[in-house]
């Protein structure tokens, strides 16, 4: 019974985690102000919230890739950088820009290759 009941707070304990670091992530993504406008007939508080940017990544090979968190994404013509050591993509896949870096994307997403400081 004990052994039944160290298992299941384990299980337990093992499925809140992720929902608790979501809610840490969100949290660190909203920033709320707060401004005070004065009118004539009295003072109104109204309170707005902002949501931050997505921080960019630095991307390694193998991760998969998410142009929400690339900075200046943008599709690239390889040919423009062949001094940058860009050839050409295989078939399915395509040179993409995100910050300074070039990265090689297959057509399922997956990071095929990273060459740093290319733009």
């Amino acid at each position: 019974m004990f052994k039944k009941l160290i298992q299941a707070t384990v299980a337990a304990s093992l499925m809140a985690t992720p929902m608790i670091a979501g809610a840490a992530e969100a949290q660190r993504r909203e920033v709320t102000t707060t401004t005070v406008k004065h009118r004539p007939n009295g003072t109104v508080v109204q309170k707005t919230t902002v949501r931050r940017a997505p921080t960019y990544r630095t991307w390694r090979q193998g991760q998969r890739f998410d142009r929400r968190y690339a900075q200046n994404y943008r599709v690239v013509d390889y040919r423009q950088y062949r001094r940058a050591k860009l050839y050409a993509p295989g078939r399915g896949q395509q040179w993409v820009r995100s910050g300074r870096d070039a990265v090689l994307i297959s057509g399922n997403g997956n990071i095929l290759r990273v060459i740093s400081r290319v733009f």
